[in-house]
């Protein structure tokens, strides 16, 4: 296998070469010696990509694409259902932290958050995303469905760990915790694993990271975007932002739109997943807390482009009965909620040389962030305050 996978630029950057992010091999980890060289160059590249991309391409043949297949069409199915229905599984006094959340319920945290405003104003305007200042909350809903083990002790925040939710409707219910904890389960070894690799390529047990998250309220998230009503070229599905957990991993959509930027250049990606065992993974606030900047969590936004267009309207010809909506094969990785969150000094002090680096080289990160030790639990809180999830 190659060791990158070309992604494509988006329209208004054709011109230019394309972009690569890493390819990193799960398969090399788990049926190697960890000690092996093959092991540890690998391991290496995993943490190296997130270092300076803050995403990499995930390749692991557990993975089966026709589990995605099923798990996109059960979405399609449940958020196609009137929103009257949507609404019985929705749960805004737990933050929305379990159930679905409707559209415009969720705001983009850079819309209004400083720090995030000034990356934006820090990219060439040729790769900045799509204007948020005046934009509303996301039109996308979301669904939370937690993949966890239970702690063997009571943890101090019971409303990150609430009991699952399963939907009413018949044709749904028959078929959603199987497809749901079929896929899931996939997402969360594929991911779970990559975090022990990311754990040696940093010079770190590569327990470190597994077991910290062994008890996090880890969430398969699908995403829905309806593209009959939000199917407008430019249109904002998910503002720029980034992820609070601590790695994110997605399978493959059906409709295009998610856009990545690269920490090392300021580039906007237009992510395209090769079909197969791929997968993309993304560098959340939990991990950059965790390693005091060295690794930083990766920007994203999901749009309406034109390949997004393109593949609305070749899908009403192939597929005409089948519901118009943009669903993401998403899954989100959490550190235990009790775990105390504090970075790590030698991983610290790396950020730090790393941050004098960029800037000699004239890559100027913004003012120096401060990451105070709390708790992971305290740490989710503060961000669903700052995208309007909870009070």
């Amino acid at each position: 296998m190659g060791s990158y996978f070309k992604m494509a630029v988006p329209e208004k950057a054709a011109s230019e070469p394309g972009m690569d992010l890493p390819v990193v091999d799960l398969d090399v980890f788990l049926h190697n010696e960890r000690d092996s060289p093959q092991v540890q160059a690998e391991c290496k590249k995993a943490a190296n990509a997130f270092i300076t991309y803050g995403a990499l391409v995930l390749h692991d043949s557990r993975v089966s694409e026709d589990d995605n297949t099923t798990f996109l069409d059960l979405l399609e199915d449940y958020f196609a259902q009137p929103e009257e229905e949507l609404k019985k599984d929705e749960r805004p006094e737990l933050g929305y932290q379990i159930g679905v959340t409707l559209e415009n319920t969720e705001k983009p945290k850079c819309a209004v958050d400083e720090p995030c405003l000034q990356v934006i104003e820090r990219l060439d305007p040729a790769e900045r995303p799509l204007d948020i200042k005046a934009h509303a909350p996301d039109p996308k809903c979301r669904f939370f469905w937690r993949m966890v083990e239970e702690p063997p002790y009571q943890t101090k925040f019971p409303g990150l760990n609430a009991e699952n939710i399963t939907p009413e409707a018949p044709h749904i219910r028959s078929r959603w915790t199987p497809v749901m904890n079929q896929w899931g389960s996939s997402m969360k070894n594929a991911v779970a694993d990559l975090a022990g690799m990311t754990a040696v390529g940093l010079g770190l047990p590569a327990e470190a990271f597994s077991n910290a998250g062994r008890y996090g309220p880890h969430l398969l998230a699908p995403t829905a975007s309806d593209l009959r009503k939000y199917g407008k070229k430019d249109s904002i599905l998910a503002g720029f932002h980034t992820d609070l957990n601590f790695l994110t991993i997605h399978g493959r959509s059906r409709y295009p739109g998610l856009h990545i930027w690269a920490r090392n250049t300021g580039k906007r990606i237009a992510v395209k997943i090769p079909p197969g065992n791929y997968l993309l993974v993304q560098a959340g606030k939990q991990l950059e807390h965790l390693t005091g900047g060295l690794i930083k969590a990766g920007y994203h936004e999901v749009v309406v482009s034109q390949a997004t267009i393109d593949t609305i309207e070749r899908r009403k010809v192939e597929n005409p009965d089948r519901p118009l909506i943009r669903i993401s094969s998403t899954f989100f990785w959490h550190l235990s909620s009790d775990y105390d969150l504090t970075p790590n000094a030698i991983l610290a002090e790396q950020a730090r040389r790393l941050r004098k680096e960029q800037f000699k080289l004239g890559k100027d990160e913004g003012n120096e962030v401060v990451y105070p030790p709390m708790k992971v639990g305290q740490q989710v809180q503060n961000e669903l305050k700052h995208i309007a999830l909870m009070a």
